[in-house]
């Protein structure tokens, strides 16, 4: 349960009846995220009120007609998808940045400069969406946003989402180090095992992680690792 000092209400308003919730402003965003959250660890108390600062409650009968349940968990998930949530303007700030942290992670990760090949720095995105004016929306899913930004971007600075591919060699010792990393980050393109023992993969990855990606199998192999480029787009 979540303390009411630390909650807010989510409203929604339905054949001439108001159905309200009081429920932790941190599992909204998440909930519209599409993310499988066990709301009664959430909730002030699992209810459904009428108007809930006064404690009132909707007739059960009103709530099945529009809901077609009465049990509060599934109430309260479809107020929170399809309802308004009131943050207060703290709440707001903090989904808002949280949300744009996330649509710059996305941008940084997929894009690059079509210029260079070189991915654009997280700092130079956020400072281009800075200088767009893009607007987040705090409840949005990220991903949703994406599209939005890169619009924005793309008069100030070049930029696409693009993947790149790139041969790895590995010795034996340095696969069983190595192969979860790879295939956590991108997809085995194509892989085989030399004579000499040795393991070659083409790995498919997002062309904004290219430079994280070197710099990760620098670590696990201490710089003892043969990598190509390969040109051309995915």
């Amino acid at each position: 349960m979540v303390d009411i000092e630390d909650a807010i209400i989510g409203r929604l308003e339905s054949h001439g009846e108001t159905f309200e919730i009081l429920i932790d402003p941190k599992v909204v965003s998440l909930i519209r995220d599409g993310k499988e959250i066990d709301l009664s660890n959430h909730m002030v108390i699992d209810e459904i009120f009428r108007n809930a600062r006064k404690g009132t409650r909707p007739e059960e009968k009103k709530v099945m007609e529009v809901f077609g349940t009465n049990d509060p968990l599934t109430v309260a998930k479809q107020i929170i998808l399809k309802g308004d949530v009131q943050l207060t303007t703290q709440q707001r700030k903090e989904m808002r940045e949280s949300k744009w942290k996330r649509v710059v992670s996305i941008i940084a990760r997929n894009a690059i400069n079509p210029q260079t090949g070189a991915p654009h720095p997280p700092t130079r995105i956020e400072a281009a969406m800075e200088e767009a004016k893009v607007n987040i929306d705090p409840f949005k899913p990220a991903e949703m946003q994406v599209e939005t930004a890169l619009k924005a971007l793309r008069p100030l600075i070049p930029i696409r989402f693009d993947k790149i591919r790139i041969a790895v060699r590995l010795t034996g010792e340095q696969y069983g180090r190595c192969y979860d990393y790879l295939t956590s980050v991108g997809r085995i393109y194509k892989e085989e095992w030399q004579s000499g023992g040795s393991w070659i993969g083409v790995v498919e990855l997002p062309a904004g992680m290219r430079d994280d990606f070197l710099d990760k199998l620098n670590e696990r192999t201490r710089g003892n690792v043969e990598v190509k480029i390969l040109k051309g787009s995915i």
